[in-house]
């Protein structure tokens, strides 16, 4: 049986073109839930309103998970609240982009 972790690990393969860190990790997916008859529900959103990949992303997304035994289909979900900001991103996002993490403390 399928699991939010098994989506979520699907998902890390996937990535906006435009930023080298996957969609998980950059904050985009809000929420993942699977339905007993296999649908797979994701609630997420883009960097901004006017992303060139606004249809790319998910139709990646939608081939990765229903790759996975047991989904039988997929809805993806853009929200635009709450929006994106680079708060979201996770902190091993904000290695891979070099960033700081803001939660070290300064020595």
């Amino acid at each position: 049986m399928v699991t939010n972790e098994d989506v979520y690990k699907e998902l890390r393969q996937v990535y906006d073109p435009e930023i080298p860190v996957n969609i998980v990790d950059l904050g985009l997916v809000y929420e993942v839930q699977l339905e007993t008859t296999g649908v797979c529900n994701v609630t997420m959103t883009l960097t901004s309103q006017a992303c060139p990949e606004a249809r790319t992303i998910p139709e990646v997304m939608k081939r990765r998970i229903n790759a996975l035994p047991g989904i039988t289909g997929t809805q993806i979900n853009i929200v635009w609240d709450p929006p994106w900001t680079p708060h979201r991103i996770s902190p091993e996002g904000k290695a891979q982009l070099g960033w700081p993490d803001e939660n070290e403390d300064d020595e």
